[in-house]
C-alpha cells in the first residue's frame, strides 16, 4: 500500500519524469501536492499500470490534487544539457509552478538539485512507495504520451503513437530507413552501429 507522506509537512509534493530513455521527443515531468486524505485504489507506479488505467486515473488525480503541474523539455534541451540535467530541470520547473509552493519535495530516483532552498528527499522506486510520486508518474506519462501521439501525425513512419519514442526494434528500423527526424535526440545512440543519419 502506498504511503501518503514521507515527511510531516502538510504541503509535501511528489515529482517524477517520463521519457528519460527515449530516442525522440521531450522529457516530461509532473509535480503534485495531494491532500492528506487522498485515496485512489488503483494508483501505483505508472509503469505497472495499463494505458487504459492511466488514462482513467489522470482526471481523478487532477480533480483531487491541491495543485499539480506539467513541464515538457524538448529534445534540444536534452541534447544541450544531457538527459539527467534535463530531467532535474523539468522537475524543478514543475515545482515552481505549483500553488502553493511545497514546503517539502520527494523525488523519484536518486538525483536532484535543491530549488528555492526547499528541503527534499530522493527515493529510489518512490513511485511504488508514495502516493504523490505515483500520481506524478501517471501525469508525466499520460501527458508525454499525448505529446508523442501529436507529433506522430507529423512523422507516422516512426510509429510514435505505439512506441512513444522508446528504442524498440521497429523504431530503430524506421530510423535506419528514413534517418533522424527533427524530434530525435542527436546526443543519443539512435542506432547500435551509430550509422550516419540524415535529417528531415
Amino acid at each position: 500500500m502506498l504511503k501518503s507522506r514521507f515527511s510531516l509537512n502538510s504541503s509535501e509534493c511528489g515529482t517524477d519524469e517520463a521519457g528519460r530513455g527515449c530516442l525522440a521527443g521531450p522529457v516530461t515531468a509532473a509535480a503534485v501536492i495531494l491532500p492528506e486524505d487522498f485515496k485512489l485504489d488503483l494508483l501505483n507506479d505508472s509503469k505497472q499500470l495499463s494505458e487504459k488505467i492511466r488514462e482513467q486515473l489522470r482526471p481523478l488525480i487532477e480533480a483531487q490534487a491541491i495543485s499539480y503541474s506539467i513541464t515538457h523539455l524538448d529534445h534540444t534541451v536534452v541534447d544541450e544539457i544531457n538527459i539527467l540535467n534535463a530531467s532535474i530541470k523539468a522537475m524543478q520547473e514543475c515545482i515552481l509552478k505549483l500553488d502553493p509552493l511545497p514546503n517539502y519535495i520527494i523525488v523519484d530516483g536518486n538525483r536532484f538539485k535543491t530549488i528555492n532552498n526547499i528541503p527534499f528527499s530522493t527515493i529510489v522506486k518512490g513511485d511504488s512507495k508514495f502516493l504523490s510520486i505515483a500520481a506524478a508518474s501517471v501525469l508525466a506519462k499520460t501527458y508525454r504520451d499525448e505529446y508523442m501521439n501529436t507529433i506522430h501525425e507529423e512523422f507516422p513512419m516512426y510509429n510514435w503513437k505505439k512506441n512513444k519514442g522508446y528504442p524498440t526494434v521497429e523504431h530503430r528500423e524506421a530510423i535506419r530507413k528514413y534517418g533522424a527526424s527533427k524530434y530525435h535526440r542527436m546526443s543519443f545512440r539512435l542506432l547500435p552501429e551509430q550509422l550516419k543519419l540524415s535529417f528531415d
